[in-house]
């Protein structure tokens, strides 16, 4: 019986002492990719200010990582993810904005009520899959652009692979467009989120991130201030529309 006692005793004792241990232990100690499942983890790449503090406070870093690809599955395009985005793309503002194969022609108008000077966009349009995967590759590489929008309805999951790649050489907002459906496709995205339109704003579902699971969406009200100092004339539309602008990109062949 005594036998017994000691033995139960030393095991509460081990165990103890082994949870104290791992409870005494930060993960990213361990590897800077490790967090708690019950935490957000640290990103340890510069983050920008989303401008929604209710969002911020639900992504790791506290904002939209740089150098990665952050996944936006968009229910249908135009309901305001642009404006989603607003807060960013300014802080991003000293280099190019980048509009790679919007689903419309950007409105210059609607940007700069937004604080979007057109003269910061370059528009981007491509006939060839290849082609806009191949100039969304030279945005990212050349670190030369402050954000990145890639609209796209299907692309392979190399492709994806690739980009993501790519977008760690530098330190460019990079934002893929994709449709709602693609959600449930696997993506190397470390920030995926689901949008969908609600009365004055937008519903935020988290469909992956480095922290916990959110089961209830986040809504966000949308709103653009009026901006009674814009006037309309001739030359508001400033953004360029070839695949490859002057000095931006070299002429190298597509290898996709």
């Amino acid at each position: 019986m005594a036998m017994l006692l000691y033995c139960i005793n030393v095991q509460y004792f081990i165990e103890s002492t082994m949870a104290s241990s791992a409870a005494a232990v930060n993960p990213e100690e361990l590897h800077p990719a490790l967090w708690r499942a019950s935490q957000l983890a640290r990103n340890h790449t510069r983050c920008v200010d989303t401008g929604h503090p209710s969002l911020s406070n639900q992504l790791p870093g506290g904002g939209w990582p740089t150098g990665t690809m952050v996944d936006l599955h968009v229910q249908q395009p135009g309901i305001g993810e642009v404006r989603l985005l607003a807060p960013a793309l300014r802080a991003a503002a000293d280099r190019k904005i980048v509009m790679l194969q919007p689903p419309h022609a950007p409105q210059t108008l609607a940007l700069a009520a937004m604080g979007i000077e057109p003269s910061q966009l370059l528009w981007l349009r491509a006939d060839r899959t290849a082609d806009m995967l191949w100039a969304a590759e030279q945005v990212l590489r050349s670190g030369s652009c402050g954000a990145l929008l890639f609209w796209q309805t299907q692309i392979r999951s190399e492709s994806l692979r690739r980009l993501c790649l790519n977008a760690q050489a530098g330190e460019t907002l990079f934002f893929m467009m994709r449709p709602l459906a693609a959600a449930q496709d696997p993506s190397p995205a470390p920030l995926r989120l689901a949008l969908r339109p609600r009365a004055g704003g937008l519903e935020v579902d988290f469909v992956k991130r480095r922290g916990p699971q959110r089961a209830e969406p986040l809504f966000l009200p949308m709103t653009i201030g009026p901006a009674p100092w814009l006037q309309p004339h001739r030359d508001v539309m400033p953004v360029r529309t070839m695949l490859d602008p002057v000095g931006a990109f070299s002429n190298k062949p597509v290898t996709h």
